[in-house]
């Protein structure tokens, strides 16, 4: 599937290759082709002529990667900053989170029930230890106080 005229060195054909194996960010494309030595223009062209074709699309890649990440139980902050890095701004970030619809109460639970079982917080300290959890992988202050205070992790009343 080379482009005419095109060398299996080609940073299209490269490029390809990548997205043959997974979806990728343009940013992460060309980060990826300047680190096996293509030439900065030829990779440029490279991109464009692959999101012209569709074959790459940032859209695309965000919308995988929110997805991954809300299963692995990560936050709204986390994935927006991961998208970033990514070159996929803010704004488009919430976008796609919202989109994919999380139900973060269950991603919450899911994750307190996984690292300290289904059992609520005996002591301050172990609360604080459960908040800081959550907080490492992105969730909101308010939406971590009220997890960290709820008496059980059974009930969907208990987070808000």
């Amino acid at each position: 599937m080379a482009r005419r005229g095109a060398t299996s060195d080609s940073a299209y054909d490269k490029a390809l290759g990548l997205l043959a194996r997974r979806e990728h960010s343009a940013r992460e494309l060309k980060t990826k082709l300047a680190r096996r030595g293509l030439d900065a223009a030829e990779a440029s062209s490279a991109l464009a002529d692959l999101k012209a074709k569709d074959y790459q699309s940032d859209d695309r890649f965000g919308e995988m990667l929110v997805r991954t990440r809300i299963e692995g139980g990560y936050g709204p902050r986390w994935i927006v900053a991961e998208l970033q890095t990514h070159g996929i701004g803010a704004e488009r970030a919430r976008a796609l989170i919202d989109a994919a619809e999380p139900d973060w109460k269950a991603v919450i639970r899911s994750q307190l029930r996984r690292r300290y079982g289904a059992r609520p917080a005996a002591s301050p300290a172990e609360r604080s230890k459960r908040a800081a959890f959550l907080l490492r992988r992105g969730f909101d202050a308010h939406t971590v106080q009220l997890a960290t205070r709820a008496t059980g992790l059974e009930s969907d009343d208990e987070l808000v």
